[in-house]
């Protein structure tokens, strides 16, 4: 099994963990800030990124395992891998490209992998439910991905993005944290799926976009298009459940696939004025207040706690 690692949604870094690749096919973008408007060149693979040193090579068939986490180069299942409430989905997507170490992203991109949204019970707000950052959290920050089988051999972008909603009730709230990685498939295949434009497959009013999510969801439409026939739909809420996509818009039942969590342990905490105890310092971005909110207020140096909503304080 080939093996991605993305380190972190805010200044991500893919490797194969396999040797010889290192870290060598990330295009890491040079900033830890969210890409919030889709209609910039920045939604294909983020923002002042460059092209990698190479490509990693991977066979149609192949599970590559994205990992995510929020502080750079942090890996530990100590600390919360999406944190400060960044519930939202986890996409990703590819691009066949002539040269993936010299594309600039504006060939079609078509998803082969989804983790979105779940009711967790009949009266839970949106907020309470299921979403793909928290299996990301329950699994130690790791979401396996599969290419999907029979694709063309050649070269291809693979763009995973995760995207934040606890400030998208109003237009341009969402944050979206992605990075984009040089592939080569191998193989035989021949599928070539069609695919769709970044930006312009994202507008800021779709509703898995401008969302509050604060509220009772009865479902979640993941913004872009479909999962394509033999890609993956996993169900939020049990990392490591997956379905095999057939292309249409339906979504059947998942089935239970083998999948390794690692047991988190509690963070070591700090003493936090205000807060009546001790607590972690928020990270930037991270949540530090809100109706019902019980976590820490202090924000880490250098960032202080805003009011996005009622709902939603946040470290900027």
């Amino acid at each position: 099994m080939a093996s991605i690692r993305y380190v972190s949604p805010r200044r991500p870094s893919l490797s194969l963990l396999t040797p010889p690749y290192g870290s060598t096919c990330a295009r890491l973008p040079t900033s830890n800030s969210p890409v919030t408007d889709v209609t910039s060149n920045d939604i294909r693979c983020n923002a002042n990124q460059g092209a990698a040193a190479s490509k990693c090579s991977v066979a149609p068939g192949d599970t590559v395992t994205i990992e995510m986490h929020q502080q750079n180069g942090d890996r530990s299942c100590a600390n919360e891998a999406i944190g400060g409430a960044h519930y939202g989905p986890v996409q990703v997507y590819l691009s066949k490209v002539s040269d993936s170490k010299t594309t600039d992203g504006s060939s079609p991109f078509f998803k082969i992998f989804q983790d979105t949204w779940a009711k967790a019970s009949s009266t839970s707000s949106g907020s309470d439910d299921f979403w793909g950052t928290k299996d990301l959290n329950k699994n130690c920050g790791k979401m396996d991905v599969k290419i999907p089988a029979g694709l063309a051999p050649g070269d291809y972008l693979l763009r995973a993005e995760a995207i934040a909603l606890h400030s998208a009730s109003g237009a341009g709230g969402a944050q979206f944290y992605l990075t984009c990685y040089q592939l080569t498939v191998t193989g035989s295949g021949s599928t070539s799926p069609a695919g769709v434009a970044f930006p312009g497959a994202y507008k800021a009013a779709d509703p898995g976009i401008q969302i509050n999510i604060y509220q009772q969801l009865s479902t979640y439409v993941a913004p872009g298009p479909s999962v394509i026939a033999g890609g993956t739909i996993a169900q939020a809420g049990k990392a490591g459940s997956a379905v095999t996509a057939t292309g249409g818009a339906a979504q059947p039942a998942p089935t239970t696939l083998k999948t390794s969590a690692a047991a988190p342990t509690a963070p070591a905490t700090t003493p936090a004025p205000g807060n009546g105890g001790s607590c972690t310092a928020v990270a930037k971005y991270g949540q530090c207040g809100g109706t019902g909110f019980t976590g820490c207020t202090t924000c880490a140096s250098g960032t202080t706690c805003n009011v996005v909503s009622p709902y939603y304080h946040q470290c900027q």
